[in-house]
């Protein structure tokens, strides 16, 4: 295996890692307020700007089925709601609700103490360098 190679292999797995510890502290955060990780996201995508699902899809990175199926959900759970798309007659725009919104704020205090935990573990400065070297591969990634 070439070093390049190593290199793309190592950032791969450690990304896929990262993933999943994400993925297990945005459960852990969300719980309280009746949340999955999933359900989160998604709802955090609407709660300044309606979007669509494929709008959700892209930004969030993830299948536009899986944004459908958890859209539904929350629209079930009464935290957001459906609306016409005056862009798109068929598209409808998914809407934050006043219960979604205060879903999200319920999980505001357990975001903030961990991210100030990490923020202590790691300092500012390498927090911000960590970041943007994240922001540089994704766009890397993007133009292959």
């Amino acid at each position: 295996m070439s070093e390049h190679q190593r290199l793309l292999s190592d950032a791969a797995l450690t990304a896929f890692h990262l993933n999943g510890q994400f993925l297990a502290l945005a459960d852990e955060l969300a719980r309280p307020a009746g949340l999955t990780a999933t359900r989160w996201q998604v709802l955090g995508a609407v709660l300044d700007t309606p979007r669509t699902v494929s709008d959700i899809a892209r930004v969030m990175g993830i299948t536009r089925q899986s944004v459908q199926r958890t859209a539904d959900i929350l629209v079930d759970d009464g935290l957001v709601a459906y609306s016409d798309n005056p862009a798109h007659r068929r598209a409808k725009l998914v809407v934050a609700t006043d219960v979604g919104r205060a879903s999200v704020e319920a999980i505001t205090p357990g975001h903030r103490a961990a991210a100030d935990r990490l923020t202590a573990m790691l300092g500012a400065e390498q927090w911000e360098s960590i970041i943007d070297g994240m922001h540089a591969l994704s766009r890397a990634l993007d133009s292959l």
